[in-house]
C-alpha cells in the first residue's frame, strides 16, 4: 500500500481560522498550524495535498501553506454537512487510490525517531490494511473524539483489531462497548486526527448519505461499518495529538513543539522562571 496523497479536512464553520494560526516549529522557524500539518505529510513521503475548506477561504488557505503551495489543491465544501461529507469531498482528488488523511486542527509530535504520519505508513503498508491511529485517553475527555473498541494483534507492537467506533461516547457507554483488554483503567483507545484509509470508505459513506439525504454526514459511523465489513486495524502511535481547538490547545501545541526542538534548554529555562514568580509571588 504506496500512499502518495493527503486529505485535510479544515472546513467546519467554528474552526475554519484555526490551520491559519502562526506557531514556532521545533526548528525555531514561524510556521501557520496548516503548513505544519501538511509538512508532517511531506516528511512520510506524501506528494499531493489535498484541503478540504469552507467556501471563500481559499486565498487565506494558500498563504498558509509555504513552499508546498504549488503542490495543494484546494476542494471546497460548499456547506456545513458534517465531517464525513467533508472526507466525502476529497473523492474526485485521491480518486481509487488508498490515501492518508489528517485534520486541519490537530498538531502531531513524535515521540520515536520517526514521525507519527511515517509511523501509520509504514503500518499500513506492512498490513495492507485501512488503519487508524489513535492514543490511550482518560475517560474524561472521551467526549471529545472519537474512540475504538477491539482487540490487541500486534503481539508486541501495539496494533488492535478495531470491532467498534464510537463518535465522542459518554464514559458509561465506552464502558459497556469499547473495553480494550489490557488497556490501563480509566483510559480508551481514541483517534488521534489521522487515519490511511481507501475508496471503501467514501462507499460507505455514499451508503449513509443515500438512507438520511438530509442529515449531517459523520465519519466515525463510517469506520464502524468498515469494522463490520472488512479487516480494519488501530495503531497506537508514539507521540501525542494536541487539538488546537481545545481550552489551551494552541498553548500546549506550542509547547509540545518547542519543547521536541532546537529552543528546548531556552524554553525550559523560561517556564522554570516563570513558575517560580508564581510560587513566590514576585
Amino acid at each position: 500500500m504506496r500512499i502518495r496523497k493527503v486529505l485535510v479536512t479544515a472546513a467546519n464553520p467554528r474552526q475554519r481560522t484555526l490551520p491559519l494560526q502562526t506557531l514556532i516549529d521545533p526548528a525555531g522557524e514561524p510556521k501557520s498550524a496548516l503548513q505544519v500539518v501538511l509538512e508532517e505529510a511531506a516528511g512520510a513521503g506524501v506528494e499531493e495535498f489535498g484541503v478540504v475548506v469552507c467556501p471563500g477561504d481559499e486565498t487565506a488557505y494558500a498563504e498558509a501553506t509555504g513552499p508546498l503551495r504549488s503542490r495543494v489543491r484546494f476542494i471546497v465544501q460548499d456547506a456545513p454537512r458534517g465531517y464525513g461529507h467533508a472526507v466525502l469531498c476529497g473523492r474526485p482528488f485521491t480518486g481509487d487510490e488508498p490515501f492518508l488523511h489528517l485534520v486541519g486542527d490537530h498538531l502531531h509530535v513524535s515521540q520515536a525517531a520517526t514521525s507519527c504520519a511515517r509511523q501509520l505508513l509504514d503500518i499500513a503498508a506492512a498490513e495492507n490494511a485501512p488503519v487508524s491511529a489513535v492514543q490511550p485517553t482518560r475517560e474524561s475527555q472521551l467526549t471529545s473524539f472519537g474512540a475504538v473498541g477491539g482487540r490487541l494483534v500486534g503481539g508486541a507492537r501495539p496494533l488492535y483489531h478495531v470491532e467498534a467506533v464510537i463518535e465522542k461516547p459518554t464514559p458509561t457507554v465506552a464502558e459497556q462497548q469499547l473495553i480494550v483488554p489490557g488497556l490501563r483503567a480509566g483510559f480508551y483507545l481514541c483517534f488521534f486526527g489521522m487515519h490511511v484509509l481507501d475508496r471503501d470508505i467514501y462507499d460507505l459513506l455514499e451508503e449513509q448519505r443515500r438512507a438520511a439525504p438530509d442529515g449531517p454526514l459523520g465519519l466515525s459511523p463510517a469506520l464502524h461499518a468498515l469494522a463490520s465489513r472488512r479487516r480494519y486495524l488501530a495503531f497506537s502511535i508514539a507521540g501525542r495529538r494536541f487539538d488546537i481547538g481545545a481550552p489551551y490547545g494552541l498553548l500546549f501545541a506550542q509547547l509540545a513543539l518547542s519543547l521536541s526542538g532546537r529552543d528546548r534548554d531556552r524554553v525550559l529555562t523560561q517556564l522554570v522562571e516563570l513558575l517560580a514568580v508564581r510560587s513566590d509571588g514576585t
